[in-house]
């Protein structure tokens, strides 16, 4: 990381983490309380629609869009073009070795930007390294759990809601970085 931090810095980037997460209307189930000897029941409808979302985190705050189905190349790719419109400086994305991040569609498209991108993979296996998988614990066990979605666009508008609420909360942001940066 400190390697990293050392380029970026040298280089006029910004470090941008990306990591990518589904969410699905089956609630994600955390402790939670009842009248005594009685059991919680959370009561909801099941399809397999997947509604996905994807996450870009830099040292002071993070971006999300969220999509039906699941993420692959052209998904990242938009992604991309708006993290580079937002941010308006050159990037330095670090990321798993997901197989749509190695697609040519986007090796294409970070090749087009004549530099302005920089690739980096974390080793296989090491998501604590990611800071972005600390958003994604957050929201599901602590702004999303046991949240019975009544249908798929209501799961989406909860997400959205609550991860735009993560964004305007700096100590959090700050918080998920520094739990990376342990490792």
């Amino acid at each position: 990381m400190a390697r990293l931090k050392k380029i970026a810095a040298r280089q006029g980037r910004v470090i941008v983490f990306i990591d990518e997460s589904g969410l699905s209307e089956r609630p994600c189930r955390a402790r939670t309380w009842a009248p005594k000897g009685e059991t919680p029941v959370l009561q909801y409808r099941f399809s397999w629609k997947q509604l996905s979302v994807i996450a870009g985190i830099s040292y002071w705050r993070f971006y999300f869009r969220l999509f039906n189905g699941s993420i692959k190349s052209p998904q990242i790719v938009e992604f991309l073009i708006a993290l580079q419109r937002t941010i308006g400086k050159k990037l330095l994305i670090i990321w798993d070795g997901l197989q749509a991040h190695r697609s040519k569609l986007v090796r294409a498209h970070v090749e087009a930007q004549r530099g302005r991108i920089v690739l980096e993979r974390l080793p296989a296996y090491a998501p604590e390294m990611n800071p972005v998988e600390c958003i994604w614990g957050y929201l599901k066990h602590h702004a999303l759990p046991n949240y019975c979605a009544t249908n798929f666009t209501d799961l989406a508008q909860r997400a959205r809601r609550n991860l735009r609420s993560m964004q305007r909360r700096a100590t959090l942001v700050t918080a998920f970085w520094k739990q990376a940066e342990m490792f």
